[in-house]
């Protein structure tokens, strides 16, 4: 029988374990911003990789595989490890490569800890502004150790929202412009920040009432969905339904606003 969290640490461990990968990468970025090397593509012309991509996950790799050796790993630049283990790291070494290729200082690492398709444990990591996310599942979401929660707004007319446009937006018929158009008009306006990792960290921290997007990855997603849902907030499909990490289709929100910004959406 495979075996589970529960026959191995408790969910703090690996909560600290994967902090101290992210804040380690994080040091690892902020090092290097500025001299990133060549930059190639992956998926599109506009999906940006460096070295130091490359770089922030072997050294997230290497920090959790010592850890916990048993657990298996999904990473954007080098896809899985130990794919028959029953949980599994799923990391995003740099999300945001296009905005620290220009020196904007908006990206963050990303790492959430699955088990049997739940996410237990999420962790986003702002290494500009040393900003710590941390949320395991049932123990609630936290900044740099205080815990937060999503804000009160109650209308989409009152939020601020915040989406992206995958690098399939130029070579496929895509809704994001028209949802675009119609939320701008509803809500104090939408920011496009380059970052699911920063915008769902932000749905957590209250900063931001709500994002929205489609075509993400697994490792977009997985600490992000935690920590909002811990925070008190709702993750859900564009549908309404339970998000699917490799379906890459989401909403996050502070629950107040998920109805609406979701019939909005349906509008297309």
């Amino acid at each position: 029988m495979p075996y589970q969290i529960r026959d191995m640490e408790p969910l703090p461990y690996y909560a600290e374990a994967a902090s101290r990968a992210a804040t380690a990468a994080g040091a690892l970025l902020i090092q290097q911003l500025g001299r990133h090397g060549p930059v190639k593509t992956k998926r599109s012309a506009i999906d940006l990789v460096t070295r130091v991509d490359r770089a922030s996950e072997r050294l997230i790799r290497r920090l959790l595989l010592r850890a916990d050796p048993r657990i298996g790993f999904l990473g954007e630049e080098r896809g899985a490890r130990n794919r028959a283990a029953a949980c599994r790291w799923i990391v995003d070494p740099l999300d945001g490569t296009t905005n620290f290729v220009h020196g904007l200082p908006l990206f963050g690492v990303s790492i959430g800890l699955q088990e049997a398709g739940t996410i237990r444990v999420g962790v986003i990591y702002d290494p500009v502004r040393r900003e710590l996310f941390a949320a395991t599942k049932g123990g609630g979401a936290f900044l740099n150790g205080r815990r937060i929660c999503v804000s009160a707004a109650s209308r989409l007319s009152r939020s601020l929202l915040s989406t992206g446009f995958s690098s399939r937006f130029l070579a496929h018929n895509q809704p994001y412009a028209g949802w675009f158009r119609t939320l701008q008009r509803h809500s104090h306006g939408v920011r496009r920040i380059g970052s699911s990792v920063w915008c769902l960290a932000a749905v957590a921290a209250g900063r931001l009432e709500g994002f929205y997007e489609r075509d993400l990855w697994p490792w977009d997603m997985a600490a992000g969905v935690l920590l909002v849902a811990e925070a008190g907030g709702t993750v859900t499909d564009l549908a309404g339904h339970p998000p699917v990490l490799e379906r890459g289709r989401l909403v996050a929100t502070n629950g107040r606003i998920h109805r609406e910004l979701l019939r909005a959406l349906s509008l297309k």
